[in-house]
């Protein structure tokens, strides 16, 4: 079981911005799993993956492919209070989900 967060690399977010997208996405998407999921995960030690996706539409992409196969998921946009303008799509999280689940979305992405 993974959670895999894809985080856009085209917005110029600083390390502490990114850092807050992905754990919201994390937690987002964390809310939506169903509690058989979320329990292996967790004895599983939670693992967390993060990658680079290059626009918005990829994000948007990625979101509905993972939605298509009934996975959870957590799209997040930013509050608009630091760097970034209101509403602007940061970060998805796709997952807790058993690895070949997440991997046929996200597999040939980039580590961050």
């Amino acid at each position: 079981m993974k959670q895999v967060i894809a985080a856009r690399t085209d917005i110029g977010m600083g390390q502490g911005k990114l850092a807050a997208q992905v754990a919201h996405a994390s937690l987002n998407a964390y809310e939506y799993a169903d509690d058989r999921a979320v329990r292996q995960w967790k004895d599983e030690g939670q693992t967390k993956v993060v990658v680079k996706v290059g626009s918005e539409r990829e994000l948007y992409e990625l979101s509905e492919e993972a939605k298509h196969k009934g996975l959870p998921t957590g799209l997040i946009s930013d509050a608009g209070r630091t760097q970034l303008e209101p509403g602007t799509p940061t970060a998805l999280a796709i997952g807790p989900a058993p690895d070949a689940d997440v991997d046929r979305i996200t597999g040939d992405l980039s580590l961050f």
